[in-house]
């Protein structure tokens, strides 16, 4: 027989919490510059290829986030039925998710975000397929769908042209014009927990 304890499920939070963070800062640091060789092939613009991927990024977060939303409420419902603890109905929907991630359809996600990013009026149209860096966009999928089991979840600041550098959420980009202090465009989100940065983005300032 499972037992529940607030101080265990805590525990496992927390060291999913950081295997998440982990993840996102090598997606980062890997996989989003081998998805920016592959745009390259295609665009020589670093800027139009940079905005892309911020894009995506943004993109996959929305449409992961809206189908555990959806796959939430299924899984309530139908524990409900039977529900008698030791832990809340909630902690034991999030539990249940979490460890049949199978249940997510994350190729829908793929193609909703592919479909987003197509009428996306920030991005030129039509640059390239965005298919081609359909890797990336399933791992940030997968990525933030596991993130949303935690508790409290991860998510991404979502950021604004022009906006001003904000040197606690952001890294310049190393293009940046490091006097101005207003935000040109966004290359990668920062990783967010209740308001507090657990991962810094980057951003490139120009005047």
């Amino acid at each position: 027989v499972r037992t529940w304890s607030p101080a265990r499920a805590g525990r496992l939070n927390s060291s999913h919490r950081a295997c998440l963070a982990a993840r996102f800062g090598f997606i980062y640091a890997q996989e989003r510059l081998d998805a920016e060789t592959l745009l390259r092939t295609y665009i020589c613009d670093m800027e139009t290829v940079q905005r892309i991927i911020y894009v995506a990024a943004v993109e996959s977060f929305r449409a992961a986030k809206m189908a555990f939303w959806k796959l939430k409420l299924r899984v309530k419902e139908t524990l409900a039925l039977d529900h008698v603890g030791p832990e809340p109905l909630e902690v034991a929907a999030l539990d249940y998710i979490a460890r049949h991630k199978d249940l997510y359809d994350v190729c829908q996600s793929v193609e909703n975000v592919i479909c987003s990013m197509s009428v996306n009026p920030k991005l030129p149209y039509p640059p390239v397929d965005f298919c081609v860096i359909r890797t990336l966009i399933r791992e940030l999928c997968c990525l933030a769908f596991s993130m949303q089991t935690l508790v409290p979840p991860l998510d991404i600041a979502h950021g604004v042209d022009g906006e001003l550098f904000n040197r606690t959420m952001y890294y310049r980009s190393c293009d940046s014009d490091f006097r101005s202090p207003f935000v040109a465009y966004h290359v990668w989100p920062a990783l967010m927990e209740n308001g507090t940065v657990i991962v810094k983005g980057e951003v490139v300032t120009k005047s």
